[in-house]
């Protein structure tokens, strides 16, 4: 008798509408050759689950599907000569969710090349608890560092500063030693971004500039944008002299309309952070 497992599986029903339910799976213990049989411990929510748990054919193609672009858990089954059974590992981005079954599932079947052995320093909840999300705020932080932002430069921004990203960047720019202004639309969070290291709380509304002007009155030596659209163009205007903003999300809107002034005149730079399809070496790094 082959072994079940559970798992949050949307599917989509005869009238196009789309559902989810716990579903038991059977499991399949014949890996392909360089594959990697996983037992899920924990996992995350993102942003790209809820696209893709409400029928988000740009993220997920076919259905049924089991969603969860984050996952830490051990070895089960290996036919990888990277990996053995009882390897604490986690995986996060490539194809996991999307198109290949995520952690939503207990167990997820791999590529070796995905996987990223747990740092000793974390246990699997604890790096699930960073995710994807915790990984690319370190990766919006590197950006600045490597393109020469340090404390002495002064104020950086972060926007969506209550989202995972968002707040993990405040706090990690925070223990650097970076002056931080985080903001945010939700007037309830002042304490919980101060309780991160927020120097500064920066309501949404009073910052986004509408006026069309290519250049603002500089306020930030870098900024973290997790927002994308008009915050985004209002980031980029707002910036000292060589200033540099990284920008790694959406929900905002997709479209970015600013001119080239702020890139010409200020030297902006404009950094476009990925962390889906990053190399090793680069994940190792963070």
């Amino acid at each position: 008798m082959k072994k079940k497992y559970l798992a949050f599986e949307v599917s989509e029903d005869t009238s196009g509408i789309f559902v989810n339910k716990i579903v038991e799976k059977e499991l399949s213990q014949d890996i392909p050759e360089g594959n990697v049989l996983i037992n899920v411990k924990y996992s995350s929510l993102n942003y790209k689950d809820a696209l893709s748990a409400n029928g988000n054919k740009g993220v997920t193609r076919k259905y049924p599907h089991v969603p969860g672009i984050d996952a830490a858990g051990t070895v089960e089954v290996s036919n990888s000569a990277l990996w053995k059974s009882g390897d604490q590992v986690l995986v996060t981005g490539f194809d996991l969710g999307m198109n290949t079954n995520g952690g939503f599932g207990q167990f997820i079947t791999v590529p070796e090349s995905w996987i990223v052995r747990l740092p000793p320093e974390l246990s699997v909840r604890e790096a699930m608890i960073y995710g994807t999300a915790g990984f690319t705020a370190g990766l919006s932080v590197q950006a600045l560092l490597r393109n020469g932002i340090t404390p002495e430069k002064g104020v950086v921004a972060v926007s969506g500063s209550t989202g995972g990203v968002g707040s993990v960047a405040v706090a990690i720019l925070a223990k650097l030693g970076f002056q931080v202004a985080a903001i945010s639309s939700k007037e309830d969070a002042i304490s919980f971004l101060k309780s991160l290291g927020a120097d500064k709380i920066v309501a949404r509304n009073d910052f986004e500039d509408r006026s069309g002007k290519a250049l603002l009155k500089p306020q930030f030596a870098a900024a973290i944008d997790t927002v994308g659209g008009n915050i985004l163009a209002t980031l980029i205007k707002s910036l000292h002299y060589e200033g540099v903003v990284t920008t790694c999300g959406m929900v905002g809107g997709g479209e970015l309309n600013t001119s080239v002034f702020p890139f010409i005149l200020k030297g902006i730079q404009l950094i476009g952070i990925d962390s889906v399809e990053i190399p090793l070496e680069k994940r190792l790094s963070v």
